[in-house]
């Protein structure tokens, strides 16, 4: 049982990790990428306005899952200079990025992480 919790909070480390990579991506290429540490606040922010915004609003045909992400740009719009855009920007660079991680993580063979923060990863 302690094994199972503690390998619950290596996988959520972990994911808070490459989200905030995935975010930083984005932050340094768009924006005033802040710091690191900052990056992976904003990817567990981001990730909280996406649970609550999808519990809210997520079960309404076509505009729930638009609602979720505009909370979830929001999120990404309050803790980084630049407007709507910029967000948007900051977002799609972070998905590919965190992808791109995730894809190496798991070539050599650390699967079964995810991008915490960094939605649909």
């Amino acid at each position: 049982m302690v094994l199972g919790a503690l390998n619950s909070v290596v996988v959520l480390v972990a994911s808070a990790l490459v989200g905030g990579f995935g975010v930083h991506a984005g932050a340094r290429l768009l924006s005033n990428a802040r710091g690191y540490d900052h990056a992976v606040w904003t990817a567990l922010i981001g990730a909280l306005a996406w649970a609550v915004a999808s519990a809210l609003f997520g079960w309404l045909p076509l505009l729930g899952p638009v609602l979720t992400y505009v909370v979830y740009l929001g999120a990404i719009k309050w803790r980084y200079r630049g407007g709507w855009f910029t967000a948007a920007g900051i977002a799609l660079v972070g998905w590919l990025a965190a992808s791109l991680v995730l894809e190496l993580l798991s070539a050599v063979g650390l699967g079964g992480f995810s991008a915490l923060g960094v939605p649909r990863v």
